[in-house]
């Protein structure tokens, strides 16, 4: 689990939020992309905890060459350009760097 610390849009792009998040001590901040941008804004996203897969190999994104280092896990409830995903809200806080299993 990581806390989203910071969101925003790069300039490059009209669909990705690239996001700092929080994963504790342990794992460290991390950057990461996510093409979620036509139905959350960035501050939708600012100071929530979400569920990430952390242990990817870093992914190039955009004409930047940044790295995007993990990857949000969403419920993506129809393969449609149309039907909003689905995150993930925990009933209460956790440590950052807590493991879903």
């Amino acid at each position: 689990m990581g806390t989203v610390i910071k969101a925003d849009v790069p300039e490059w792009s009209h669909w990705v939020i690239r996001m700092e998040v929080d994963f504790g001590e342990e794992i460290g901040k991390k950057k990461a992309f996510s093409g979620i941008m036509k139905f959350f804004k960035p501050a939708d996203l600012e100071g929530k905890q979400f569920p990430f897969v952390v242990n990817l190999v870093p992914k190039t994104i955009g004409p930047e060459k940044e790295l995007s280092e993990a990857m949000m896990i969403m419920a993506v409830p129809a393969e449609d350009e149309e039907t909003p995903t689905v995150l993930f809200k925990l009933q209460k806080k956790v440590l950052n760097g807590t493991k879903v299993r």
